[in-house]
């Protein structure tokens, strides 16, 4: 016989308890426990089946033959650079992103454009109708005999569809509107979340179908769920951007069939997204001339180059603490340049607003930025503007050193093909390969080197 038992889960981390907490002691977070009721016993999951089977059994990893998936590729080739080359078959892929900044747009078009390769797309949405959809594919242009729409949450019916209909993809829109009835609690709680993805993880494993889920976000940009969710997906992707700004960008953060960091970007239209194709030139494009503050930078997003300009204003402080604000960069790494440009270079910044953004809405979080943020900042303080075609790349140590980057020249062909005619970069990055006739590479050790170069007095 099936036994009910009560128990408290905190909605963020998942952890369980027998009785309500104020604090969850497994991620510190205060009102997050909510009671759930789960039914134990030999009824609770016999409906559903795991990956494995009873004649499994293990192999030589030698035996195993290996052989490469063919990949799904879409039309939009930025997501394809983002999932590593196509869509694999049989992988689970968890897409998140704040509400209304384009998910459900991009995995309609994705739709479309394999529907119009003969594939069959079930595309299933618990959050609208199939009129709403409808309406929606119609402000897209998507029309296609093979793709089917599906307005269901239950998720046994949404299994009984699959079996039935055999589709090359399966898109889930969201998983936090799924649930499945052996589990007590309300969809999107922790349990349904978890089991949900669980049971959607063995139908891709099993078929071989490839499934989308869209993920909510919480407030502070992190998915709603459990990590575990994370954990159990092939791959993770985020969808970046302003909702009042046009481009929005796509980065993997986890992917177990190409490499992480990846990042596609895509230019929100009223007809859907179009992915742009150079990048650089859309966040150099209004970029000002002769302007003290603005430097750019080379800076490697996954396996591709692009050229962001980081921004920088400094101005006397009218308050006992001066304010530091950072828009697309770390707000403790602004803090340590603007402290090594006084300790090393001796700029007096202690009684100077320090303000810093990177033009475009972009993230960047490598060290080789740090060359082109420090001079931005000695920049707009001495009030001497940089030459419009000087590029920056390099990581600076505590000690005022210039340390060496990753993929120099990738950095500096791409900083060469927009018509940038100089790159300071490290010295030890000159040696073991060959530069460019048309572009000249200065080599640093010291950030005071670097300053006499770019903002000579």
């Amino acid at each position: 016989m099936a036994k009910r038992k009560t128990k408290f889960v905190c909605q963020e981390c998942g952890y369980e308890s027998a009785k309500w907490m104020g604090k969850c002691p497994g991620c510190n977070n205060w009102n997050s426990f909510v009671e759930e009721t789960e039914i134990t016993g030999k009824q609770s999951r016999h409906t559903f089946s795991g990956i494995s089977s009873a004649g499994s059994k293990p192999e030589k990893i030698t035996s195993i033959e290996s052989r490469d998936e063919p990949r799904i590729t879409t039309n939009l080739n930025e997501l394809n650079r983002v999932l590593g080359g196509g869509v694999v078959p049989g992988s689970l892929v968890l897409i998140g992103g704040d509400p209304g900044i384009g998910k459900s747009t991009l995995l309609l078009q994705v739709s479309s454009q394999l529907a119009e390769k003969q594939l069959p797309v079930l595309y299933i949405s618990g959050e609208e109708s199939t009129r709403q959809t409808k309406l929606r594919a119609d402000r897209l242009g998507v029309s296609s005999d093979l793709l089917y729409v599906l307005s269901e949450t239950n998720l046994l019916t949404i299994t009984n569809h699959i079996d039935h209909l055999k589709p090359s993809l399966v898109i889930i829109d969201s998983i936090q509107t799924i649930y499945r009835e052996e589990v007590t609690s309300a969809p999107g709680s922790v349990s349904q979340v978890r089991e949900c993805t669980s049971e959607l993880m063995r139908i891709a494993k099993t078929t071989g179908v490839p499934i989308f889920i869209v993920g909510h976000v919480t407030k502070e940009g992190a998915i709603a769920g459990p990590r575990l969710l994370e954990h159990m997906v092939d791959t993770v992707l985020y969808f970046e951007g302003e909702r009042h700004h046009t481009y929005r960008i796509l980065r993997g953060v986890k992917n177990r069939f190409g490499s992480t960091n990846e990042m596609g970007i895509f230019e929100m239209k009223e007809e859907g997204l179009r992915e742009v194709l150079n990048p650089s030139e859309i966040f150099l494009e209004e970029r000002s001339q002769g302007t003290a503050g603005s430097t750019v930078v080379a800076s490697m997003e996954g396996t591709r180059p692009v050229l962001v300009e980081i921004q920088a204003l400094v101005s006397p402080s009218s308050f006992g603490n001066p304010r530091r604000m950072a828009t697309g960069i770390d707000h403790n790494r602004v803090s340590l340049l603007m402290a090594v440009l006084e300790k090393r270079v001796g700029l007096m910044l202690q009684n100077q607003d320090a303000y810093i953004k990177v033009a475009g809405g972009v993230k960047l979080d490598e060290p080789a930025i740090d060359l082109a943020t420090a001079v931005s900042i000695a920049s707009s303080f001495r009030d001497i503007p940089t030459r419009p075609d000087d590029i920056f790349i390099g990581e600076v140590g505590l000690t005022g050193e210039i340390r060496r980057v990753s993929r120099i020249e990738q950095r500096v062909q791409e900083a060469r093909k927009l018509g940038f005619k100089r790159v300071i970069c490290p010295q030890n990055n000159l040696e073991g390969w060959t530069i460019p006739k048309d572009i000249s590479v200065i080599g640093v050790k010291t950030i005071q080197e670097a300053l006499d170069i770019a903002i000579p007095r």
